[in-house]
């Protein structure tokens, strides 16, 4: 069989192109997933973050419950705590119990807030910030016991325990700032002490 030599030529550069263009693809996507994964474990912290996070308040039993009596009391101690912090923006997650403990700050003080779903990885958190340019900002992130650790460890404190904060521990209030480049954590209590703490006093 003969060939043209357009035909041969088609045949030999078709499956090249083909070649480079998936090189070229692959390369890209590779700096994209390394873009991310950057953003994510060094977040761009300044000497102006202040990063504060907590989990939830004291909450009702059920699939997607609201805040016992307690926990709305606390959800009060924990804007009265922070209402002269300058907070700019708060952080909830899909889940009700995040929300009702932002409340009072939303309400009371007028400050934005954001709902991101719940992720162990912290991905879809830190893209909201970066979205909304506030991590050269005071903000708070109210979150859940199995998530708090994981935003603090990809914060930078990479001692932090990754263990669970234990099911009837409310009170803990965690900040992150930068000092001399390094990211470091202030571990607070506010409002009422919740049992696991009480007994740690005793």
């Amino acid at each position: 069989m003969n060939y043209t030599c357009s035909e041969i030529s088609d045949c030999i550069i078709h499956p090249l192109i083909i070649n480079i263009l998936k090189y070229l693809f692959l390369l890209l996507t590779c700096s994209l997933f390394a873009g991310t994964l950057i953003a994510q474990n060094n977040p761009p912290l300044s000497k102006h973050s202040k990063i504060y996070i907590v989990r939830h308040a004291e909450k009702l039993s059920g699939d997607d419950p609201l805040l016992t009596e307690d926990g709305n009391k606390r959800a009060g101690d924990l804007m009265r705590q922070l209402k002269n912090k300058n907070i700019s923006r708060v952080y909830v997650t899909e889940f009700k119990r995040t929300q009702n403990t932002g409340d009072s700050m939303r309400l009371q003080l007028s400050i934005d807030t954001i709902q991101i779903n719940a992720d162990t990885s912290c991905a879809r958190l830190f893209a909201a910030i970066t979205q909304h340019d506030d991590w050269n900002k005071s903000i708070l992130i109210i979150t859940h016991s199995n998530i708090i650790q994981k935003v603090i460890y990809k914060l930078g404190i990479i001692d932090f325990s990754q263990e669970n904060i234990p099911a009837a521990e409310f009170d803990n209030l965690y900040k992150v700032s930068l000092k001399n480049k390094k990211a470091v954590l202030k571990h607070l209590k506010y409002g009422k002490l919740s049992a696991a703490s009480a007994e740690m006093t005793h």
